[in-house]
């Protein structure tokens, strides 16, 4: 099949599909005599994978590396697991911040209510960051 087809089965853009061969992601496929790539179903398979493996989170370089073990013949169950975890706790690292900074926020939220918008004279400062700050 031609690139725009594999493209299409695949939800992806030829240059995308360009772009994973140049970082071999994706084999280069045979050539039609006059030149155009002609791709197998193992590059539908191949290109699938990629696209999941990217909504998982993980990166390109990630996905090579998972890659370079199946096409060596060994296991890469083992490998996956590790990059999954890791990004587990980069997530998890991401909530926790995000809570502080949510309670952070709530807890600002909640004092500017009880200051008296008329008392701020401060021509450079708002009074609900000043406080905030210096609480």
């Amino acid at each position: 099949m031609k690139i725009g087809e594999l493209g299409d089965q695949c939800g992806v853009t030829t240059k995308t599909i360009r772009y994973y061969e140049s970082i071999g992601l994706l084999d280069e496929p045979t050539r039609t005599t006059s030149g155009y790539r002609d791709y197998g179903d193992d590059a539908v398979e191949r290109l699938r994978f990629v696209r999941d493996a990217q909504a998982t989170g993980l990166s390109l370089a990630e996905i090579a590396s998972v890659l370079e073990l199946k096409s060596s013949g060994e296991r890469s169950c083992a490998h996956t697991m590790s990059l999954l975890d890791s990004h587990l706790a980069a997530i998890d690292e991401q909530i926790a911040q995000l809570t502080a900074a949510r309670g952070e926020l709530a807890a600002m939220a909640e004092r500017a209510r009880a200051l008296d918008p008329s008392s701020c004279t401060d021509a450079n400062r708002c009074q609900v960051i000043s406080e905030a700050r210096s609480a």
